[in-house]
């Protein structure tokens, strides 16, 4: 086997492995913005339902078809795509789950103290 396809299978299983991750993590930002209901948002002063759930849709969309393309890249679309999903999972998520539980700070890993 020739060193240049060796180098080539492993740079495309790579690329496959991001993609999979990426679109993993835009499903799982997705859903999480079903699951909330549109209140919780505007009471943790984090945009709208609305918004959230089209720019994750979005997000998702472009990395679905990342991956069916051949996922030879990311490309711009894509980094893009996952640099929103991920704005939601580490701001707009805690914030939602936070005005979700009614702000009670008497709440500890386990369970309210």
């Amino acid at each position: 086997m020739d060193g240049k396809i060796l180098i080539a299978y492993v740079t495309a299983g790579v690329y496959l492995i991001l993609g999979l991750v990426a679109l993993a993590l835009e499903l799982w930002a997705f859903v999480d913005c079903l699951r909330h209901r549109p209140t919780l948002f505007v009471a943790a002063s984090k945009r709208t339902k609305t918004f959230w759930l089209a720019l994750t849709g979005v997000a998702l969309l472009i990395g679905g078809l990342t991956l069916l393309t051949g996922g030879g890249s990311l490309g711009l679309f894509g980094i893009a795509a996952v640099t929103a999903s991920c704005v939601y999972l580490a701001d707009v998520r805690p914030a939602v789950r936070e005005a979700g539980s009614g702000g009670n700070r008497n709440v500890g890993p386990y369970g309210p103290w």
